[in-house]
């Protein structure tokens, strides 16, 4: 389902399901993140959702999306506490292990990456940010600790087909190898109440 019009990266609050046929193929990023064979498959058969919450923090003004992706049968959920101010901080969790990552504002000229091919990938595609938004997208790096694996996304919205979804776009390496890819979601609603 389209991203409702009231969707801003200020308020992604609701419940989001990645659209498989949409999205890109997840096996070639997760090979390459080193995650398990076994574990692939089970990713690869989950309904992957999202239980997000937007707010800004009234003690500092920082900006928080808070996102809570419920385990399914044998695969454990996740919970990812990003501060859209550019400090650096560690996260471990059972897919991706330890990391150390930062979130972001950007515009599309801030994004810059040394590789152009990954930085026109990143930029590719993007409605322009509603008025909330102040003209950026979030931008997302996250680097593994130990596994020379690192991942940069930018979120916004975009067109996909007839409908305004809401997006990521990530470039994700490890050494030489690259895996580019694209993940949109579909909009299911207002989050479930105590998730």
């Amino acid at each position: 389902m389209a991203a409702p019009e009231t969707a801003t990266l200020k308020n992604l609050n609701g419940t989001w399901v990645m659209n498989k046929t949409l999205s890109s193929p997840s096996d070639p990023p997760l090979t390459l993140q080193g995650i398990s064979w076994l574990l692939r498959k089970a990713i690869g058969l989950a309904t992957i959702t999202l239980h997000i919450t937007t707010y800004t923090d009234p003690a500092d003004s920082s900006f928080h999306i808070d996102i809570v992706q419920p385990g399914v049968g044998n695969l454990g959920g996740t919970t990812e506490k990003r501060v859209l101010d550019s400090s650096e901080r560690e996260h471990t969790d059972h897919i991706f292990g330890h990391v150390k990552g930062r979130s972001s504002w950007v515009t599309l000229e801030e994004v810059g990456m040394e590789d152009k091919e990954d930085e026109a990938w990143l930029k590719e595609g993007w409605l322009e940010p509603k008025e909330e938004d102040e003209g950026k997208f979030v931008k997302s790096y996250v680097e593994s600790v130990g596994n020379g694996w690192t991942a940069t996304q930018i979120w916004g919205f975009a067109m996909i087909g007839e409908e305004r979804r809401y997006v990521r776009r990530a470039v994700v390496r490890k050494g030489p190898k690259v895996e580019r890819v694209r993940l949109v979601y579909d909009y299911k609603g207002e989050r479930p109440a105590g998730q």
